[in-house]
């Protein structure tokens, strides 16, 4: 037995993964600033969310973005607080709990990222998102 397990490792490469993953995402950033300013606008929702993820047919959301031919291995769907909960992903009692970490979508993309480690919630800054 190794009795040396070393956790900073482990988060190391977990840190790493997700600064690939915003590299990624940094050639993705106009098409995604476009996406959620037109949803915005239609008011649809005002929880957008960006499902990012690397499996095929996943069901839920729009497409944005298919990564088939492309060095960039994720994809892209669009997404909604209200669609998370019909699909039961965020429950009754948390939606409190989301809308109070939730960051301004004027600002900020707010990520459901599907990988090898799990789903997790990021928020990446837009950047260079158009303010109207």
């Amino acid at each position: 037995m190794n009795y040396n397990y070393d956790a900073s490792k482990e988060m190391e490469g977990t840190a790493s993964r997700f600064f690939r993953l915003q590299e990624e995402l940094d050639a993705l950033k106009p098409l995604l600033n476009r996406v959620i300013d037109e949803l915005l606008k239609s008011k649809v929702s005002r929880y957008p969310i960006f499902v990012v993820h690397q499996e095929a047919g996943l069901d839920i959301g729009v497409p944005v973005y298919a990564s088939v031919g492309s060095e960039n291995k994720w994809n892209v769907h669009l997404s909604t607080l209200e669609e998370f909960y019909k699909k039961g992903i965020i429950k009754p009692d948390k939606i409190d709990d989301f809308r109070r970490i939730y960051k301004n979508p004027e600002d900020w993309f707010t990520l459901f990222v599907l990988s090898n480690l799990g789903a997790q919630f990021i928020f990446l800054p837009r950047g260079n998102a158009v303010k109207n």
